[in-house]
Protein backbone atom coordinates (compact mmCIF):
# COMPACT_ATOMS: atom_id res chain seq x y z
CA UNK A 1 0.00 0.00 0.00
CA UNK A 2 1.17 3.32 -0.96
CA UNK A 3 0.97 6.28 1.55
CA UNK A 4 1.36 9.57 0.75
CA UNK A 5 1.29 11.48 4.06
CA UNK A 6 3.81 9.31 6.42
CA UNK A 7 3.25 12.58 9.26
CA UNK A 8 -0.06 11.68 9.69
CA UNK A 9 -0.29 8.12 9.52
CA UNK A 10 2.77 8.73 12.62
CA UNK A 11 0.18 10.84 14.23
CA UNK A 12 -2.65 8.44 13.59
CA UNK A 13 -0.84 5.96 15.33
CA UNK A 14 0.70 7.67 18.06
CA UNK A 15 -2.99 8.36 19.07
CA UNK A 16 -4.38 4.93 18.52
CA UNK A 17 -1.23 3.31 20.58
CA UNK A 18 -2.09 5.69 23.40
CA UNK A 19 -5.42 5.07 23.40
CA UNK A 20 -4.89 1.40 23.43
CA UNK A 21 -1.82 2.01 26.26
CA UNK A 22 0.01 0.29 24.15
CA UNK A 23 4.14 0.16 25.42
CA UNK A 24 5.26 0.67 21.38
CA UNK A 25 4.52 1.13 18.22
CA UNK A 26 5.33 0.40 14.69
CA UNK A 27 5.68 3.00 12.23
CA UNK A 28 7.49 3.54 8.29
CA UNK A 29 11.00 4.90 8.54
CA UNK A 30 11.46 8.36 7.07
CA UNK A 31 14.16 10.70 7.84
CA UNK A 32 11.48 13.68 8.60
CA UNK A 33 9.50 11.01 11.05
CA UNK A 34 13.08 10.48 12.61
CA UNK A 35 14.03 14.53 12.93
CA UNK A 36 9.94 14.97 14.30
CA UNK A 37 10.87 11.80 16.86
CA UNK A 38 13.84 13.63 18.25
CA UNK A 39 11.71 16.79 18.49
CA UNK A 40 9.30 14.66 20.60
CA UNK A 41 12.44 13.19 22.38
CA UNK A 42 14.28 16.04 23.94
CA UNK A 43 10.91 17.33 24.75
CA UNK A 44 10.18 14.67 26.93
CA UNK A 45 6.83 13.26 24.87
CA UNK A 46 8.05 10.00 24.24
CA UNK A 47 10.81 7.68 25.63
CA UNK A 48 12.86 6.14 22.87
CA UNK A 49 13.19 5.33 19.02
CA UNK A 50 14.98 3.07 17.37
CA UNK A 51 15.02 2.38 13.24
CA UNK A 52 14.97 -1.01 12.04
CA UNK A 53 15.06 -3.13 9.26
CA UNK A 54 12.75 -6.16 8.03
CA UNK A 55 12.64 -7.60 5.18
CA UNK A 56 14.73 -5.14 3.51
CA UNK A 57 12.34 -2.37 4.28
CA UNK A 58 13.18 0.23 7.24
CA UNK A 59 10.54 0.59 10.32
CA UNK A 60 10.64 2.89 12.98
CA UNK A 61 10.10 1.17 17.02
CA UNK A 62 8.74 4.01 19.25
CA UNK A 63 8.39 3.80 22.87
CA UNK A 64 5.10 5.30 24.54
CA UNK A 65 5.68 7.52 27.48
CA UNK A 66 3.08 7.32 30.65
CA UNK A 67 2.94 8.78 33.46
CA UNK A 68 1.08 7.56 36.57
CA UNK A 69 -1.20 5.43 34.37
CA UNK A 70 -2.31 8.29 31.77
CA UNK A 71 -0.54 8.97 28.46
CA UNK A 72 1.65 11.71 28.06
CA UNK A 73 0.55 13.21 25.15
CA UNK A 74 -3.01 14.71 25.17
CA UNK A 75 -3.45 15.60 21.87
CA UNK A 76 -1.19 15.52 19.15
CA UNK A 77 -2.51 16.88 15.79
CA UNK A 78 -1.45 17.90 12.27
CA UNK A 79 -1.41 21.44 11.18
CA UNK A 80 0.21 20.92 7.62
CA UNK A 81 -1.33 19.12 5.40
CA UNK A 82 -0.55 18.03 1.92
CA UNK A 83 -3.25 19.28 0.28
CA UNK A 84 -3.13 22.72 2.50
CA UNK A 85 0.26 23.77 3.48
CA UNK A 86 0.62 26.06 6.56
CA UNK A 87 3.56 28.45 7.28
CA UNK A 88 4.37 30.58 9.91
CA UNK A 89 7.01 33.69 10.45
CA UNK A 90 8.57 33.22 14.32
CA UNK A 91 6.55 36.52 15.28
CA UNK A 92 3.44 35.36 14.31
CA UNK A 93 3.61 31.31 16.03
CA UNK A 94 1.37 31.24 18.71
CA UNK A 95 2.12 29.10 21.84
CA UNK A 96 -0.16 26.01 22.42
CA UNK A 97 -2.18 25.62 24.70
CA UNK A 98 -0.36 29.16 26.89
CA UNK A 99 2.94 26.92 26.58
CA UNK A 100 2.20 23.87 27.77
CA UNK A 101 2.37 22.45 24.70
CA UNK A 102 4.74 22.59 21.57
CA UNK A 103 4.48 22.99 17.47
CA UNK A 104 6.82 21.03 15.42
CA UNK A 105 8.08 23.16 12.93
CA UNK A 106 10.50 22.15 9.72
CA UNK A 107 12.87 24.95 9.23
CA UNK A 108 15.90 26.04 7.19
CA UNK A 109 17.90 24.50 9.93
CA UNK A 110 16.35 21.04 10.43
CA UNK A 111 12.86 20.41 12.57
CA UNK A 112 12.82 22.19 15.69
CA UNK A 113 10.49 22.58 18.46
CA UNK A 114 8.44 25.72 18.45
CA UNK A 115 10.65 27.25 21.18
CA UNK A 116 14.01 26.31 20.11
CA UNK A 117 12.67 28.45 16.69
CA UNK A 118 12.24 31.23 18.81
CA UNK A 119 15.71 30.91 20.14
CA UNK A 120 17.24 30.70 16.59
CA UNK A 121 14.75 33.04 15.37
CA UNK A 122 13.22 31.20 12.07
CA UNK A 123 10.04 30.35 11.57
CA UNK A 124 9.05 27.54 8.72
CA UNK A 125 6.03 25.13 8.14
CA UNK A 126 4.25 24.08 11.13
CA UNK A 127 4.37 20.10 11.01
CA UNK A 128 1.86 19.47 14.08
CA UNK A 129 1.02 20.42 17.60
CA UNK A 130 1.74 18.15 20.56
CA UNK A 131 -0.21 19.18 24.24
Amino acid sequence: MAMNDLLSDLVARIKNGQRARLATINAPYSSLLASVLDVLKREGYIREYRKYEENKKSFLEIELKYHEGQPVIHEIKRISRPGRRFYSAISAMKPVHNGLGISVISTSRGVLSDYEARQQNIGGEVLCSVF
